[in-house]
C-alpha cells in the first residue's frame, strides 16, 4: 500500500512539473561528428557487425570486444566479468567505481546485446543485416534499433566517464546480456541467479522508453515502468481423418479456423493501471484534439464506447488499452488427397499485468467453446511483476535533460506492449525503467525485428547526449583533480 501512495504522489509531483524553453545548441550535425560522437559510432559499427542472432549466431564475441573496450580505457579487470551458462551466450558487466559520497547504491546501464535472426535475403538487395549501413540520414542493421543503440552509447559514454576522470558519487555498472529476444540463456536471468552481486542496484535505466517523433518533431518522452506479460497459447484440432473423396463435418482445418476467428475478432476488456492512466492522460495533451478528447473520456469512463473506438482505432493505442492474442503461426494436414487428422496453430497473448495465464486460457476455452478444440498453454507463463514506482529521482532528472534538450516536450510513464529484461529486476522488487532519449516516427521507423532495421542519426546522437547528462544528473558526477 506504502509503494501505490508513493508511486501516486510521485506521479502527481510528476504531472505539476513546468516546462522548459527550447534547446539553444544543436546535438548533432549531419556529417560532423564530434571526438565522442565518433567513438560511440566506432562502437556502434562494431556491434551491428557481429552476427549476435539468437540462433546462428554468437553473443560472446560481442562481449569480448565491449570487455576489451573496457580494459583499454582503463578499467581494471576486476571490474569487469565476462561469463554465461553457454560459450557462445556469454554476457560482459563493468564497474565504474564512485566515491562513496552519497551512500546510495550503483545505478545499473542494461542494454542486451543479442538480436533477432536476420537473414540477408529478406532485406533489400543493397543492404546487409550485419553490415553497418549509412544512408539519407539513418544508420541501417540488425540491431541498430534493437538494442545495440543503447549498449554502444552505455559502453562509448562509461568510457568517457573514465577518460574525463569523471568520478560519480554512486557506482555505475554497465551490464550487456545474452537471450533477452529469447532462447534459454537469458543473460539477466542468470546474472541475478549466478551473480546477483554484480548488478544489484538501486535502480535500473533499460530499453522500452523512447522518444516520438511527428511530423519530424517531438511529441514526447517516454519512459517505460511497466510491460504487459508474454505468453502462448496452442489451440490444437484433432480427429481419425479419412479419404478426401468423402468429406465429413468434423474437419480439423475447418474447425481450428472456426476457433481462431473467433479468437482474432475478440477484444478482451478495457483495463487502466497507474502507468497507463498517466500515459493516456498525459499524451491527450499532445494529440490530435478529437483524439485527445476521446482518451480523456475513455480514462473518465472505461465503457464509454465512442471514446474507445477512436482510441482502439490506432493499433498502437489499442494494445496499451487491453490484453491481445493473435494467431501467429499455422500447420495443418498431413496430404493433398486426405482428410487432416490434425491442425494447430500458435497464438501469442500479450498481457495485461493484471491478467493471469489462467484466466486468458479460461477466456479462450469460452470463447472458441468447441470440445475439439484444445486450448494448451505452452510452457510456464511469466507471472506479472508490480510495475515500477514513478521514483521522483529518476522522473525529475529526465524531466529536466528533457526539457534542456528539447524544451516543452513532455515526458510521459509508458507501459511495454512488447517484453524486456526489466521484468526480471521488477520480479525482485527492483525498480527498473525504460529510458533512452532516442526518438522515432512509429509510423515509419518500427522496423525492430523486420526488414531494413534502422536508426534515425540524428536521434542516436541525441539520444548519447540525453543518456550522458542523465548519468550525470543520477550520480551528481564530478571532475576530479587528476590530470
Amino acid at each position: 500500500m506504502q509503494t501505490i501512495r508513493t508511486t501516486i504522489a510521485a506521479f502527481a509531483t510528476f504531472l505539476a512539473l513546468p516546462l522548459g524553453a527550447q534547446s539553444k545548441t544543436a546535438v548533432y550535425t549531419s556529417g560532423k561528428l564530434t571526438p565522442n560522437q565518433q567513438f560511440a559510432h566506432d562502437v556502434y559499427k562494431e556491434l551491428i557487425e557481429i552476427n549476435t542472432g539468437m540462433k546462428t549466431g554468437n553473443v560472446t564475441l560481442a562481449a569480448n570486444a565491449m570487455a576489451k573496450r573496457f580494459r583499454d580505457a582503463g578499467i581494471p579487470d576486476s571490474d569487469i566479468f565476462v561469463g554465461g551458462p553457454r560459450p557462445e551466450k556469454y554476457n560482459v558487466v563493468a564497474r565504474i567505481h564512485g566515491n562513496g559520497a552519497s551512500g546510495r547504491k550503483p545505478l545499473l546501464l542494461l542494454a542486451h546485446i543479442d538480436v533477432v535472426e536476420a537473414l540477408k535475403a529478406d532485406w533489400s538487395a543493397d543492404l546487409d543485416p550485419f553490415v553497418f549501413t549509412e544512408r539519407d540520414g539513418y544508420y541501417y542493421g540488425r540491431g541498430t534499433a534493437d538494442d545495440k543503440a543503447m549498449a554502444s552509447i552505455f559502453v562509448a559514454n562509461a568510457i568517457r566517464m573514465v577518460r574525463e576522470h569523471i568520478v560519480p558519487d554512486r557506482d555505475v555498472i554497465i551490464a550487456l546480456t545474452a537471450d533477452e529476444e529469447g532462447g534459454g540463456s537469458n543473460g539477466v536471468d542468470w546474472l541475478l541467479k549466478n551473480h546477483p552481486q554484480l548488478v544489484e542496484a538501486a535502480f535500473v535505466i533499460n530499453e522500452g522508453g523512447g522518444g516520438t517523433l511527428r511530423s519530424g518533431k517531438p511529441l514526447f518522452n517516454s519512459v517505460q515502468a511497466t510491460e504487459k506479460v508474454t505468453t502462448n497459447v496452442t489451440l490444437r484440432a484433432t480427429n481419425r481423418g479419412g479419404h478426401s473423396s468423402v468429406p465429413r463435418a468434423d474437419n480439423a482445418i475447418v474447425a481450428l479456423a472456426d476457433a481462431l476467428a473467433k479468437v482474432g475478432r475478440h477484444q478482451f476488456p478495457v483495463r487502466f493501471n497507474d502507468v497507463t492512466r498517466g500515459f493516456f492522460t498525459k499524451t491527450a495533451d499532445v494529440e490530435e484534439p478529437a483524439m485527445g478528447r476521446a482518451m480523456k473520456a475513455l480514462v473518465a469512463n472505461p465503457s464509454d464506447a465512442a471514446a474507445l473506438a477512436i482510441v482502439a482505432a490506432d493499433p498502437r493505442y489499442n494494445s496499451m488499452l487491453r490484453t491481445t492474442c493473435v494467431p501467429t503461426m499455422l500447420s495443418g494436414g498431413h496430404a493433398t488427397n486426405a482428410l487432416p487428422q490434425h491442425a494447430e496453430a500458435t497464438v501469442n497473448c500479450r498481457m495485461f499485468p493484471s491478467d493471469t495465464p489462467s484466466v486468458i486460457r479460461a477466456d479462450l476455452e469460452r470463447l472458441v467453446s468447441d470440445t475439439t478444440v484444445q486450448v494448451i498453454m505452452q510452457g510456464a507463463a511469466r507471472q506479472p511483476a508490480a510495475p515500477s514506482p514513478l521514483l521522483p529521482e529518476l522522473f525529475n532528472a529526465v524531466g529536466q535533460v528533457t526539457r534542456d534538450m528539447w524544451g516543452a516536450v513532455p515526458v510521459i510513464p509508458v507501459m511495454s506492449t512488447g517484453a524486456t529484461d526489466s521484468r526480471f529486476f521488477r520480479a525482485l522488487g527492483v525498480p527498473a525503467f525504460g529510458v533512452s532519449g532516442l526518438f522515432s516516427d512509429p509510423t515509419v521507423d518500427a522496423r525492430a525485428h523486420g526488414r531494413d532495421e534502422r536508426m534515425r542519426m540524428q536521434s542516436y546522437y541525441e539520444g548519447q547526449e540525453f543518456l550522458w547528462r542523465l548519468t550525470r544528473v543520477l550520480t551528481s558526477a564530478s571532475k576530479t583533480a587528476v590530470p
